[in-house]
């Protein structure tokens, strides 16, 4: 009865921040035309940029958590069916010495993409098979407006590697962000093209390129506000941690999709025990369902 006490008075309710909500024609409307695409899309961005630019979205933990959606899409495209269950294990699970396998190796391209600010540095480090030289080239062969600069992007490297969906859709994103005046990249494209959209060239593939944006958009807004009120209630709850360094730990999941008890700056036992704790406390969610090697995220 006591411990029943102790988490209904833990999780007592608090005011979550208001992220402003976008207006319903944005994803409400079919563009018919190339015209309308691209208004409803910029449209979308204009919202986007006004919720990534909110105090209470933590830009990190989001952009961590959408590179786990650009993975997904990308695998499915490349006709691989893991989900993110399965990619959170590939990746969080890693021992010394082990290989992540290729739908591994697939999510931590995206979270090499979208941890560090756009640079050919930071795309080579998340596509290490390109050359620095070759990336700069494929991201100069698209000019004029952000969505149409991206679009090119795409075009021309699967042009070039028709089967390099990842490296397209990547490169594409990160020279939406250029032009947009973005320090990191967020996947948009990644997150709303369709298997058929990569066979389009030209007008038709720039349409689509809107409707991919405007319709990742849309699907942000709510995730953004989500990941708003849970970072929150995480903050909400920090001071009532008594372990050593748990701030540090709280720190690790306001900034990645997952967290390993394993890799918190506390021994075992205690990172376990602080993990149940933020559970208990409402702050962060238990994302496997099992018993042994749990992951946890906000």
């Amino acid at each position: 009865m006591a411990n029943a006490m102790q988490t209904a008075t833990a999780r007592q309710p608090f005011d979550p921040p208001a992220i402003p909500r976008a207006p319903s024609w944005i994803g409400g409307l079919y563009a018919q035309t190339l015209e309308d695409a691209a208004f409803l899309s910029g449209a979308a961005l204009a919202h986007l940029q006004m919720v990534l630019g909110h105090a209470a979205v933590p830009p990190e933990l989001l952009r961590d958590r959408l590179a786990l959606r650009a993975a997904e899409v990308c695998l499915a495209l490349s006709g691989r069916s893991e989900r993110a269950g399965a990619l959170r294990d590939a990746v969080h699970l890693l021992r010394p010495g082990d290989l992540p396998g290729p739908a591994g190796e697939t999510y931590l391209a995206w979270q090499r993409a979208v941890r560090r600010p756009v640079s050919l540095a930071a795309l080579h480090r998340a596509l290490p098979a390109y050359a620095p030289d070759h990336i700069a080239l494929w991201l100069d062969a698209g000019q004029g407006a952000p969505v149409t600069r991206a679009a090119a992007v795409l075009e021309a490297v699967l042009t070039e590697v028709p089967r390099a969906e990842v490296a397209a859709l990547m490169l594409a994103d990160a020279a939406l962000a250029q032009a947009l005046g973005w320090d990191h990249l967020v996947p948009l494209l990644a997150t709303g093209v369709k298997r058929a959209d990569l066979r389009k060239r030209g007008d038709d593939l720039q349409q689509a390129c809107h409707r991919a944006v405007m319709a990742s958009a849309v699907d942000i807004f709510p995730v953004a506000s989500d990941l708003a009120r849970r970072v929150a209630r995480l903050h909400a709850v920090a001071p009532k941690l008594r372990a050593k360094k748990a701030a540090d730990a709280v720190a690790m999941f306001l900034t990645s999709d997952a967290v390993a008890p394993a890799v918190l700056p506390l021994p075992d036992r205690a990172a376990r025990r602080l993990c149940d704790r933020l559970v208990d406390l409402g702050a962060v969610r238990e994302l496997t369902g099992r018993d042994t090697f749990r992951l946890y995220g906000v």
